[in-house]
């Protein structure tokens, strides 16, 4: 009976691509200036600095408010 032996293998190991600087910053001033307005819209919206009137903004982001540990009541 003949014998085999298995040869290893190499398989190529994935290298991760290289990102340059100027391709994040862009992206991360877009979702830190989101995250400000969005924080904003769940934190103080029907404060003193209300943008929109009446309390529908309040009532959509209410549970989020309690959520996050910011007063509304």
């Amino acid at each position: 009976m003949a014998q085999s032996v298995a040869q290893p293998t190499t398989t190529p190991t994935a290298v991760p691509a290289k990102l340059p600087i100027s391709a994040i910053v862009p992206w991360a001033v877009f979702f830190g200036i989101l995250m400000l307005v969005l924080l904003y819209f769940v934190g103080a919206e029907q404060g003193a600095t209300s943008v929109m009137s009446g309390s529908d903004v309040h009532e959509w982001v209410h549970d989020a408010r309690h959520l996050l540990g910011f007063p509304c009541h």
